[in-house]
């Protein structure tokens, strides 16, 4: 298994730093956030070191995936919240503070002013017919090789 020995979630990983530990398997770790959105924030964690989604191997998604049902079902059995949402995210614009392949689960109120929700508005129709069509030609091609990805 792949660590970082400078990432924070890998230390976890290793036992080097304490955790409220919910899930794990050879996989996988699920444990407390310790700076929580909401009462109940979980985050989900591969065991093996990506820095985000690009980079992290089928396997580790799918079984981060697979946790986060599980972690999100006992969140919403043992808390009872209108709402849970799951978030992930890539590089700082899109809030990453840890470069370690993560899922958060938050368990969600209406009036909890959490900011990762927007109004919807309708879209360009015919824009977004193009869009679709650059990524399908996207989504035929082989993929790139992995190498680390600077997202800003």
């Amino acid at each position: 298994m792949n660590e970082n020995p400078d990432c924070i979630f890998c230390r976890i990983v290793a036992g080097e730093i304490p955790s409220f530990k919910l899930l794990e398997d050879d996989r996988v770790l699920s444990f407390m956030d310790i700076n929580p959105a909401n009462e109940g924030h979980c985050l989900v964690i591969p065991k093996a070191h990506a820095p985000n989604l690009f980079e992290s191997d089928d396997g580790s998604l799918a079984a981060a995936a697979a946790a986060c049902r599980r972690v999100a079902d006992a969140v919403r059995r043992t808390l009872d919240p209108p709402g849970i949402s799951l978030m992930q995210a890539n590089g700082p614009a899109a809030g990453q503070s840890v470069f370690h392949f993560h899922f958060h689960v938050i368990p969600r109120r209406a009036d909890d002013d959490l900011l990762f929700n927007w109004e919807p508005r309708p879209g360009d129709l015919d824009a977004i017919g193009r869009l679709a069509e650059r990524i399908r030609a996207s989504l035929r091609q082989e993929p790139a090789p992995q190498k680390t990805m600077r997202l800003e």
